[in-house]
């Protein structure tokens, strides 16, 4: 009876590990798709000229870290930066997560993103990486900082 003791208390930890381990990879895949949907309603609302759409993605007190230019925190200073950038003449975004790992309510994300143009050239393109954050049930853009393969503007 002693050796069929520790064999099946060795039997429950190996299930509780690999229920652990389970339950570990489905919240992941719950927070990429989440995350990917997120990116998803970015991407529709930069196509509508709909900057206080795209910044409904970003927690309250986000910042953006853009490359070439300043930290941009809040909501309003995130919506007034992303209506410039559409009266620009941003029309579309393309954005592609590479990687997404989640622990609890925080997750990151590290991805590309491309400016699609006409004819299937590119504008721009880069890397990003976002921390996200999340509340009441919903992920949000808390800390957005991205590349751009451009060379940086000369002063």
């Amino acid at each position: 009876m002693q050796r069929i003791f520790p064999r099946a208390r060795l039997s429950v930890a190996l299930c509780s590990l690999l229920a652990m381990s389970c339950t570990a990879a489905f919240a992941q895949g719950g927070a990429r798709s989440a995350i990917e949907a997120v990116n998803k309603r970015f991407e529709q609302a930069v196509s509508r000229g709909d900057a206080p759409g795209v910044a409904a993605t970003y927690a309250e007190n986000a910042k953006l870290l853009p490359a070439n230019d300043h930290v941009v925190s809040g909501r309003a200073a995130i919506t007034r930066f992303w209506q410039a950038a559409i009266d620009s003449g941003l029309k579309s975004v393309k954005l592609t997560s590479v990687e997404v790992e989640a622990r609890g309510d925080s997750a990151y994300e590290v991805g590309k993103w491309s400016v699609p143009g006409e004819g299937g050239k590119v504008y721009d393109a880069g890397d990003y990486i976002v921390i996200w954050k999340r509340a009441n049930g919903q992920w949000k853009l808390y800390r957005d900082i991205w590349t751009t393969n451009s060379p940086a503007p000369k002063k």
